[in-house]
């Protein structure tokens, strides 16, 4: 029975990334191919990451035709959308991200609690699951992870999996509960900014070692542009030192004496 929810799970991530990424794909202006590439990594670089930690073959990810398929049908349909429809999904893409996180790591904790893993490897499955994809879809987009520095995302995927490891979700009904447990303890995070302690660095201190580099290669820069502005003025002083000095020695020419 588990394992049937698990197949319902993985559909319900794998539509919802992949309409992520092929999004954020078209926001970034990537073509095509760009969208299939960042929405098929969305979809599923968490499962690989995951199965390179416990154990599991890369390549049972070729295995997974049917999922491949509901994916590329999904980025297919996100690309020729009409841009009104994108717009609702902008407006609700926290809830459907939230969707795909509860999904992914309620997969990957039960992944790992399948094979006997210890409660760290079924946190690690959990949150590498639920919060992979989404990191490798930021940093092939050039942004800063959203998982990083968001409302709190990842605990609520290790909150998930503590909960299958200690067998506190069981049974299908029990798992469908835990699933709308935690979309709803993340759109509490996204409504109301929770997040976790920061400590920012980023104005503490008056310069950093890159700031210094850069300062320095200002001046440098300017130490050149001064440079090339002394030699003409040099060279017109000689120029007029020379003058001066041709006409004093014309004066004491014969003719003056």
């Amino acid at each position: 029975m588990d394992m049937d929810i698990f197949g319902v799970f993985s559909i319900i991530g794998t539509i919802a990334f992949a309409v992520s990424g092929a999004i954020v794909a078209m926001e970034e202006e990537y073509d095509i191919l760009g969208v299939f590439v960042l929405g098929l990594v969305t979809a599923f670089g968490g499962g690989v990451v995951r199965n390179l930690l416990i154990g599991i073959p890369v390549s049972t990810l070729w295995n997974q035709s049917d999922l491949l398929k509901i994916a590329m049908i999904s980025m297919i349909i996100a690309f020729v959308m009409p841009v009104s429809w994108l717009k609702k999904w902008r407006r609700s893409e926290a809830f459907f991200d939230a969707i795909g996180l509860s999904a992914f790591a309620i997969q990957g904790a039960l992944y790992a609690t399948h094979m006997n893993h210890p409660v760290s490897a079924v946190l690690v499955a959990a949150m590498l699951t639920g919060i992979g994809g989404g990191m490798i879809r930021d940093v092939l987009a050039g942004r800063k992870p959203l998982v990083l520095r968001d409302e709190i995302y990842a605990v609520w995927a290790m909150a998930a999996g503590l909960c299958i490891y200690y067998k506190w979700f069981e049974t299908t009904v029990e798992l469908l509960l835990l699933f709308v447990i935690i979309i709803v303890m993340r759109m509490l995070s996204v409504y109301y900014k929770w997040s976790l302690p920061k400590r920012s660095l980023k104005h503490a201190f008056s310069q950093s070692v890159y700031d210094r580099a850069e300062h320095h290669q200002k001046q440098e820069r300017q130490a050149a542009k001064d440079q090339a502005a002394r030699v003409p003025h040099e060279s017109s002083a000689t120029l007029a030192a020379a003058g001066e000095a041709g006409a004093g020695s014309v004066k004491k020419g014969w003719w003056h004496r």
